[in-house]
This record gives structure tokens, C-alpha cells and sequence, in this order.
């Protein structure tokens, strides 16, 4: 099926992925970010396709200890969905010296924008007066908005000599969760959230959330991989793709959030 879909076209761009099931196992995880990756690759070099872009994750990194990396930072994946995105992406790279197949590998930031259902999960528990913070909220997020990210993507797919590269795509700069929080509850014309709970009860709530899930066969609302969103510090420099991609992005947090909240609307 795979060979007969990349007959003919002259561009791949590969975003699936198994991202947020906390319910499936590691295998599966693996199956599908990696071998399902270097099957989509050999079926495209076969056919001849012109250009491969692969979507990985700025999740490989994990936790930015000296805000913020680049491309040449180390990378310290925390679970198994970047472990996978990692190991898929140096499969992809490897792949791409040993053929000689056209592959750039991009590293998307925080996407949000409307018909995201992270975005719109958000904002429905700060319109709904259901967020609550776990720590202090002061660790950074790096935005981007998802006008932003096409347009990395497809200069990451039209830009010449960047074979076998790697891109970060984000927004123009990080800024902390409780500063996100404050300027989607302005724009969505609530209170923002002000009850803070310790990042320990929220593990346990975690865990226990996903005992009683997995019993059921479904995805638990809250994990702890949730929390990484208050853990975890996210910020990056786009210096390189400024450079050989000539990206730039133009829609700045507040602008993003009013577009967000007025498509939902």
C-alpha cells in the first residue's frame, strides 16, 4: 500500500506518528516511529520521490537545562515517545547518507492553533475555570503558531543544500507557562488561574489516573507525561533555520491566541 501511495509524487511530508497514547506499549511506540518511518523512506527512495521531509520533535532534547538549545545540543529524550521520535530521526538521517536519498529532518516546537485539540483542551479548562498550575509555573514553553510551522515545513522542502539537516521551528521567543496561561485567559476575558499545586501530587494523579484508564482500555485525561507542560523547560534558538531557510515567523503569542480563540468561537 505504502509503495503504490509514493507512485508519482514529488514531495513527502511525514508527520504520523504515536504521540500522546500512554495506554499502548513501547513496542508499538517503536513500530510505529521507527520501523513504520524506514518503511515510508525505502518505499520513496524506490519510487524516486525528490524530496523527504521528517517531522520529528523538539522532544528529543527533553529538558533544556541551559536555555536555549540548538540543533548541536545533547539530546536526553525523558520518555518513550521521544526516545522513539530520536531514534526515528537518526534512523531517518542514517538512511539518507547510505542512499543518498534527499531527507531534512524538522523540529517543531509547541504547535498550537485552532482544530489542535491540545490548543482547544487549553482553553476550554481556562474558560471552564478547571486549570489548575502544578509548581510555579515558571518554566518556558516555546510557541508556535501553526501558520508558522507550515511555512518552516515547506522551506525545510524547497530550500537548496540542506540535505541531511536538522531544524528547529518555533515561534520568536519562549515564554513561561504562567505568562501563556495570563494571555490566553485576557483574551478568552477570564480570571487567570491562580491556585498552584506541588508537581508531586499532581505524579500521583497522575499514575493513579493511568491504573484506572488502562483497566478500561482508554486514555486517562491527565498522566504524568502531562505534567512535563510544568516541568519541563522548552526554549530554543531558530538562528539556523533563519539562516538556511530564510524562516522568520510572523505571528507573534497574542496574535495567535486572539486567532485561536476567535476560530473556536
Amino acid at each position: 500500500l505504502v509503495r503504490r501511495l509514493v507512485n508519482d509524487v514529488d514531495l513527502i511530508y511525514h508527520l504520523a506518528s504515536a504521540h500522546l497514547d500512554v495506554s499502548i506499549a513501547d513496542e508499538d511506540y517503536r513500530r510505529v516511529n521507527v520501523g513504520a518511518t524506514l518503511s515510508l523512506l525505502e518505499a520513496a527512495q524506490q519510487a524516486g520521490v525528490p524530496r523527504f521531509v521528517h517531522c520529528s520533535s523538539v522532544g528529543v532534547i527533553g529538558d533544556v537545562k541551559n536555555p536555549p538549545a540548538d540543533e548541536a545540543s545533547d539530546c536526553h529524550p525523558t520518555n518513550i515517545y521521544e526516545r522513539t521520535k530520536l531514534e526515528g530521526e537518526i534512523a531517518a538521517l542514517a538512511f539518507s547518507r547510505q542512499t543518498d536519498f534527499p531527507v531534512v529532518v524538522v523540529r517543531p516546537a509547541w504547535v498550537y492553533g485552532s482544530r489542535c485539540p491540545r490548543t482547544e483542551k487549553l482553553l476550554r479548562m481556562i474558560t471552564k475555570k478547571r486549570f489548575l498550575f502544578f509548581g510555579r509555573g515558571q518554566n518556558f514553553r516555546h510557541p508556535v503558531y501553526i501558520s508558522d510551522a507550515i511555512k518552516g515545513l515547506e522551506l525545510a522542502a524547497n530550500a537548496n543544500g540542506v540535505n541531511g539537516e536538522i531544524f528547529i521551528i518555533a515561534g520568536n521567543r519562549p515564554v513561561q507557562v504562567s505568562e501563556l496561561v495570563k494571555v490566553i485567559s485576557t483574551e478568552l476575558g477570564v480570571h487567570s488561574p491562580k491556585l498552584h499545586l506541588p508537581i508531586s501530587l499532581g505524579l500521583m494523579a497522575g499514575y493513579m489516573f493511568e491504573i484506572i484508564f488502562k483497566l478500561v482500555g482508554k486514555n486517562p485525561p491527565f498522566s504524568r507525561r502531562s505534567l512535563d507542560f510544568f516541568r519541563k523547560h522548552n526554549a530554543y534558538d531558530i538562528g539556523k533555520a533563519k539562516r538556511l531557510l530564510d524562516y522568520h515567523p510572523q505571528v507573534d503569542l497574542q496574535t495567535g491566541i486572539q486567532k485561536t480563540v476567535q476560530s473556536i468561537r
